[in-house]
């Protein structure tokens, strides 16, 4: 057999890995969009380096779209299988891919008006709402630690990665040419103390291992520590200057996180009363399923629920879906807390909220998370001096903050405690995805000092033979 890798590799978004057997069967781990590629993002979201058609199975990792954001163009291309997922994972990606296939229209209406006026060919979105419901019935759903037989030579098993809700680990067991090859691909890794979600567990044996590189150089700081910084800046901001935070912020998991954590400030008598805003449709969407599988859920939330049984919600917190309730955010003159969807602020409303926000001195734009270094997020967080938000220059005037431990991302020493599983002397190929190639070059230095070997970081559309 052999694996080549389509996307994530070198590069964070866009994960795809197809396996292909001796047989000629194809699996493909993943089917995610890339993410903050500029010009080029979306000419390699429309080609796959592959015939969709040729896919037998797709496994799904998780719902995060730089993971699940291409699977309607993959079926509208022809892939006709089975989609194979947990059950959160299929109930995240249904909201997911409908908010993507909505934001795909969107956005090409605008670029064909640009294109229209430079006389170029119009563009079709690269997927729509119809693709996605066809998408949708191709999901089969798998339940965590629980072998699955494929067909009568792939055998299937979810773990608990921790990464978002429903987010596995891939344990494939694939037998060809008498003898059985233990694949197992981390997806993305969570946290080991993760305020909602349950810490990643320990998985079977690997012959080959494909593992996410996203914070390979990097430690987090406490849960403790952020939270202080959180509510530091919130006072700062909202009390002290009367100014906003505006918090680009991923719908799905992020969102969350940072609400609980409100949440849980304002329980404890340090929050005071600062309205918060939850502007994005999807995060509320988001938010409802999470609260219908608390099954995923750490011992930490559900004792602290037995409490308060809404940690998603509080005086003071309002969640935005109207287009209209929107654009009336930017006119407050009150402090408030603005979270908004793009984590990257890349898309959506966030770009709105950053520009009204963004040459106002006592305002402060709160990055979260990861963001690649050509987003808007990246930028910001590269310390620009002058941002372009949709075509205009704005010279950037507000704080621009990070908090990096609010990442569901694991830190390299949670990472290598989640491998520590696996019998290095007993892993005969390493594959290193999902990161940029300077953190995992740092990240391969890590693996080789705790006994892994021949530990590879493929180049896209590259492929390696597994023997």
């Amino acid at each position: 057999m052999k694996i080549t890798f389509h996307g994530a590799a070198r590069t964070v978004t866009g994960s795809k890995h197809l396996i292909t057997l001796d047989n000629g069967k194809n699996i493909l781990l993943d089917c995610g969009l890339f993410q903050g590629h500029g010009a080029n993002t979306d000419p390699m979201n429309r080609h796959f380096g592959f015939d969709p058609a040729s896919i037998d199975y797709l496994i799904l990792s998780h719902a995060h779209i730089d993971h699940s954001g291409n699977i309607p163009g993959l079926v509208k291309q022809g892939f006709e299988g089975q989609i194979f997922c947990t059950s959160a994972t299929r109930d995240l990606a249904a909201i997911m891919l409908t908010d993507t296939a909505h934001i795909q229209e969107n956005d090409i209406y605008y670029l064909n008006e640009r294109r229209a006026r430079k006389k170029l060919r119009l563009l079709e979105p690269i997927y729509t709402l119809k693709d996605v419901e066809k998408a949708l019935n191709q999901f089969f759903t798998v339940p965590y630690r629980k072998k699955h037989r494929i067909d009568e030579d792939i055998f299937l098993e979810f773990s608990d990665s921790g990464h978002i809700l429903g987010a596995a680990g891939i344990h494939l067991t694939i037998r060809e040419n008498d003898r059985s090859t233990r694949i197992y691909f981390t997806g993305d890794i969570g946290r080991s103390h993760d305020k909602i979600l349950k810490a990643p567990e320990p998985f079977e044996q690997a012959d080959v291992l494909i593992c996410e590189s996203t914070y390979g150089n990097r430690l987090h700081e406490g849960s403790e520590a952020s939270d202080q910084q959180l509510l530091d800046i919130v006072l700062r901001t909202c009390v002290e200057q009367k100014g906003r935070v505006i918090i680009p912020s991923f719908s799905l998991g992020r969102t969350q996180e940072i609400v609980y954590t409100l949440n849980n400030l304002k329980n404890a008598g340090k929050l005071p009363p600062i309205k918060v805003y939850v502007d994005s449709p999807l995060s509320v969407n988001a938010t409802t399923i999470m609260r219908t599988h608390p099954e995923c859920f750490n011992e930490d939330i559900l004792a602290s629920m037995r409490m308060d049984p809404d940690p998603f919600g509080f005086d003071d917190l309002f969640y935005i879906r109207r287009v209209e309730d929107s654009i009336k955010l930017n006119s407050i003159k009150e402090p408030a807390v603005i979270i908004s969807a793009s984590g990257m602020a890349e898309a959506g409303r966030v770009k709105h909220h950053i520009r009204n926000a963004i040459e106002n001195p006592d305002n402060t734009i709160l990055m979260v998370g990861y963001c690649t270094p050509d987003s808007l997020g990246g930028r910001l967080m590269a310390g620009t001096e002058t941002i372009s938000i949709f075509g205009k220059e704005f010279k950037v005037k507000a704080t621009i903050e990070q908090i990096h431990s609010f990442s569901a991302h694991a830190d390299y020493k949670e990472m290598l405690q989640y491998l520590t599983c696996q019998d290095p002397k007993q892993v005969k190929h390493f594959f290193l995805v999902h990161g940029d190639y300077e953190v995992q070059l740092e990240w391969r230095d890590k693996l080789h000092a705790v006994g892994f070997r021949d530990i590879q970081i493929p180049e896209m559309d590259s492929s390696w033979a597994i023997v």
